[in-house]
């Protein structure tokens, strides 16, 4: 008999439980990091991955409300329609004695899809010195290809999710003379207006909104993994890919297109926030700093001595953020914007709020490996369900005595003692981020959850899937921009069709007003 066998034979029948139930969650974590390998490896042969666990449903047990609403029929939309054409029908035969008795409309929509080729006969001058003048082109084109065909193809591939050699297939069928080569480059090629828009859009929300919320999924470019992060609310959405998902890289995105690193007041209190010595805030001194790019930063932190040192906190790393946190807070971005996320570590800056239905999917994950386990699971997320609803009604009529109630009932299912010990560990951290779970008492104006950003970022995962990754730095950033404008559009109630036909300059196409006034209007509204 070995040591380990005769030391279990010793122990007593409530050790032994308690040492099986210890053995079961063991093998329960390794099940669950050998699936996650597996589904790792299936994706890299391109297999399909396992299926994905049901939601909780917790979101729609407390908004049941909403979904009432939604009953009944919708209303018809014919008083809103422009009529183009109207055409007089009249009987085929009448007989004798009839008599006209007014008209009986009858609506019908229909689209006209033709292929419109125009000649531009510019007319040349030759002048006296003997130079020559060309009459200018019409408003809007700037090359073989009109603006309502590239708008149709923007808004095909952008909106419509479909392929590049579908859509070169669809315009040839329809008897245009194009390439798919010429499509990438109507996609990708001169679009610096429209990148120029997104970022506006980015500027105004981050220096506008009371709240974001923030995501981020998987992304391809030139064959290289990367990620696609989400930067949102219900006015805006802004889509940025990129080669890392840490911290330095969202602050990156936080800047609104800027490049440049200031040391300043704001820079300083992140450094003492995030415990750097301070004798290694003091090298910076007191005076504003401002560098012009990554590399006259990282010099000065040479100059500095900072570069060598190797000790924790990473001195190099926490100044780094915090003088990309010294710009934003210099452009008077985020200055009373609560950031709320799923608890990625990258999205924890500023005032920071996190979700409840992914807090909430932790305990509705949990393997249990009993019938009492089961039944301590249900009971707390039968009370953290009830608690939920009870915030969301908060968040319509609060009130200080509300609530210090809330913060009771928090603190008495978080602190409970189930008997299931990793339920219990389980409770304790997150009972640790009871601020920032309870964010909502303080700021009313907040959503409980990121459902906006990831019901965003989904037109991103299904491009992903439909055209896996980019090839170009220019289709990245053009993907990007014109899924976070299609986005801003949808929310800002303004047609992405209409939008396009305005900004290319579409003959008789309805005005458009540039999106980061929207956002501004509605923030000051």
């Amino acid at each position: 008999m070995t040591e380990s066998s005769r030391e279990i034979s010793e122990l007593g029948l409530e050790e032994l439980k308690a040492l099986l139930v210890q053995a079961l969650e063991e093998v329960a974590r390794l099940k669950a990091e050998n699936a996650k390998l597996r589904e790792e490896i299936a994706r890299l042969k391109g297999l399909k991955g396992r299926p994905k666990l049901k939601p909780s449903g917790m979101e729609k047990a407390a908004d049941a409300a909403r979904s009432a609403g939604r009953k009944g029929c919708r209303g018809s939309k014919r008083a809103v329609l422009a009529i183009d054409e109207t055409r007089i029908l009249k009987p085929d035969s009448l007989p004798e004695g009839a008599r006209f008795k007014g008209y009986e409309d009858f609506i019908v929509q229909d689209i006209v899809i033709k292929p419109w080729t125009v000649r531009c006969r510019r007319e040349r001058w030759l002048l006296p010195s003997g130079g020559a003048v060309v009459a200018a082109l019409p408003k809007g084109i700037t090359s073989h290809f009109g603006p309502n065909l590239k708008r149709f193809i923007l808004s095909q591939y952008h909106q419509g999710q479909v392929t590049i050699p579908r859509l070169a297939a669809q315009l040839t069928g329809l008897g245009i003379d194009i390439s798919k080569r010429q499509i990438v480059r109507l996609l990708n090629s001169k679009q610096d207006a429209f990148l120029k828009e997104t970022v506006e859009v980015l500027r105004e929300g981050l220096a506008s909104a009371s709240w974001l919320t923030v995501d981020d999924t998987g992304a391809r470019h030139k064959a290289q993994n990367g990620f696609c992060t989400h930067i949102g609310n219900d006015r805006f959405a802004f889509f940025a890919t990129t080669g890392s998902k840490s911290r330095l890289n969202f602050l990156e995105l936080l800047r609104a297109g800027r490049d440049d690193y200031v040391i300043n007041e704001a820079a300083l209190a992140y450094m003492r926030q995030h415990k750097l010595p301070l004798a290694t805030i003091a090298r910076f001194g007191d005076a504003e700093q401002r560098f012009a790019g990554r590399d006259a930063f990282m010099a000065h932190l040479q100059r500095l001595g900072l570069t060598g040192l190797k000790v924790r906190p990473d001195p190099v790393q926490i100044a780094t953020e915090a003088a990309l946190w010294g710009s934003i807070a210099e452009q008077g971005l985020l200055t009373d914007t609560v950031i709320v996320s799923d608890g990625a570590g990258q999205f924890r800056i500023a005032e920071h709020a996190l979700c409840w239905v992914h807090a909430e999917r932790l305990i509705h994950k949990l393997d249990t490996f009993c019938e009492a386990h089961v039944q301590a699971k249900e009971r707390i997320r039968t009370r953290i369900w009830r608690l939920y609803k009870a915030l969301k009604t908060y968040r319509q009529t609060p009130t200080s005595r509300r609530a210090r109630e809330l913060r009771r009932r928090f603190d008495a299912i978080f602190s409970a003692e189930t008997g299931f010990a990793t339920l219990d560990r389980l409770l304790a951290r997150l009972r640790a981020q009871k601020d920032e779970l309870l964010m909502v008492l303080k700021r009313p104006e907040i959503p409980l959850h990121t459902n906006g950003s990831e019901n965003d970022i989904r037109c991103q995962v299904t491009r992903r899937k439909i055209s896996a990754g980019t090839r170009s730095h220019a289709g990245r950033d053009s993907r990007d921009a014109f899924l976070g404008l299609m986005k801003t559009c949808a929310k800002q109630a303004i047609s992405f069709w209409d939008y396009l036909g305005d900004r290319l300059e579409v003959l008789e196409a309805p005005a458009v007003p540039r999106l980061a006034g929207l956002v501004r209007q509605y923030a000051t509204a």
